[in-house]
């Protein structure tokens, strides 16, 4: 797996609607892009400090969509709400582990499964 780092900063009044575009732009369209395997986007409120953290299955993927101007495109998104010009680094991963939340670990412990919420009683 290969991971692609963009570190932003943020306007300190634009951190909530960087991060909402984020979400309801950049997530959709990354997921329509060929080796995406996933994404995390970090912040410092109090700093502006920003890092995107995009997965993708091999180096090539991720330049592939640098070639299709995908990266780009999401970049010009953001230009009215950074403070400095973003800076793109790339890591191949190494170790990737995400723990299981707390409550599944402790029913898979005790053997039981997640019960469902209950719903509105039908009449």
């Amino acid at each position: 797996m290969f991971a692609r780092m963009t570190f932003l900063q943020v306007k300190l009044d634009c951190i909530d609607e960087a991060i909402e575009l984020y979400e309801k732009s950049v997530i959709p369209s990354a997921k329509k892009q060929r080796g995406f395997r996933g994404s995390c986007l970090l912040s410092n409120r109090e700093t502006g400090k920003g890092i995107s953290v995009t997965f993708w299955r091999t180096k090539e993927d991720a330049l592939a969509n640098e070639k299709n101007l995908y990266y780009q495109e999401q970049l010009v998104k953001f230009l009215g709400f950074l403070s400095g010009p973003p800076i793109r680094e790339e890591y191949d991963v190494s170790v990737h582990k995400l723990g299981a939340p707390a409550k599944r670990r402790a029913a898979k412990k005790a053997g039981g499964k997640k019960r469902p919420k209950a719903g509105p009683k039908k009449k």
